[in-house]
């Protein structure tokens, strides 16, 4: 499968100061997880908040749609010959056992690493190798198929035994694979954390549910973040159980809001959506690029994090709320000091 780049009027020319590019959890910047700021858009109108008042912008009948899979400990040190030190992030279990992963150089680096090839050999810790085959999907410059020794259980026991979070060059220290888990992730899978819903605790989700919202769940496990500008997302495994499919359906006939916490989620509910705005259930592989050319059919609402400029994201946000109303909302974020990426601040962006 090729894929082809992709443009969008939300292609945003911003720049990111790094001093709003959160460094790390919240909790190390003596603040609780639901104590982020939240940038409330609705329907274009700006409010300031704090995460744990959620409760106050939803309403009865409204369903919230969260991501049940949680992170694995995808980052893995090794050594190419003739290379020398590499790190391994593995982004995603494929059907025969191989591994989709991507190869960079150690250190706060940017971007996958450009002398490997087919064929190398990565000594992982445990003896294990990974052999590069092609990349993937074709047509990838980021990411490879790898076989793992040719056993799928290998990769699994290697992550679990030696690996660590995948990080980037913002953030500056290692924290534990706890700090990068959601309250609602249950099914290990994600390369890196379905961070939209990080804010969230129990005694939020008591509050909401009490006062009419109800909490869903979907499953999609996410591959790792950091595709080249104008690259789309990659293709990820995801499920949306009947149950789901039929209580979003049944809430939305009934006059309530379908507001999915993150990409992960509306991705996976508007892969099998119909043309009619229905929900359905399903399971496999997504490859749904979602704009501006492709709102949402499902989703009202979206509580999200704050992208880099540039990332594909930002399509996925004009979907839902369309792009004079996240133009705003980014605007308005950095004039007022949010914070970036996944132990950053939020957003809920409404468009009814």
């Amino acid at each position: 499968m090729t894929r082809a780049r992709v443009t969008s009027a939300a292609e945003f020319r911003f720049v990111l100061p790094q001093r709003l590019e959160a460094s790390g959890p919240p909790e190390s910047r003596g603040l609780l997880r639901d104590s982020v700021r939240l940038l409330v858009s609705d329907r274009g109108r700006l409010e300031h908040s704090r995460f744990h008042d959620l409760p106050r912008f939803l309403r009865p009948g409204d369903v919230v749609v969260v991501n049940a899979s949680s992170t694995l400990a995808a980052a893995v040190d090794g050594t190419v010959d003739a290379v020398g030190p590499v790190v391994v992030h593995f982004s995603t279990a494929l059907e025969d056992g191989d591994w989709a992963v991507e190869v960079r150089a150690p250190g706060p680096v940017s971007g996958a690493l450009d002398t490997v090839a087919a064929g190398a050999r990565i000594v992982l810790p445990r003896g294990v190798v990974a052999t590069l085959v092609e990349p993937w999907p074709l047509g990838s410059t980021r990411l490879w198929r790898a076989s793992i020794d040719g056993i799928a259980d290998v990769a699994a026991e290697l992550l679990a035994t030696s690996g660590r979070p995948i990080t980037y060059a913002y953030v500056h220290e290692r924290w534990p694979l706890s700090s990068y888990q959601t309250i609602f992730g249950h099914t290990g899978g994600s390369a890196e954390m379905a961070s939209a819903a990080r804010p969230f605790t129990h005694p939020m989700v008591t509050d909401l549910v009490t006062s009419g919202v109800v909490v869903a769940p979907i499953l999609l496990h996410t591959g790792v973040s950091s595709p080249e500008r104008g690259e789309p997302p990659i293709p990820e495994r995801f499920e949306v159980p009947e149950q789901t499919a039929r209580l979003v359906n049944d809430r939305r006939a009934a006059g309530g809001r379908v507001i999915a916490v993150g990409t992960t989620v509306t991705r996976a509910l508007e892969t099998e959506a119909t043309s009619g705005g229905m929900a359905v259930a399903g399971a496999g592989w997504t490859g749904l690029v979602l704009s501006a050319e492709r709102p949402t059919r499902v989703v009202d609402g979206l509580i999200t994090g704050w992208h880099a400029p540039g990332a594909s994201h930002l399509m996925l946000l004009e979907s839902v709320v369309g792009e004079k109303a996240v133009r705003r909302a980014y605007d308005e974020a950095l004039a007022r000091g949010y914070l970036w990426h996944e132990f950053g601040d939020s957003a809920l962006l409404l468009r009814r």
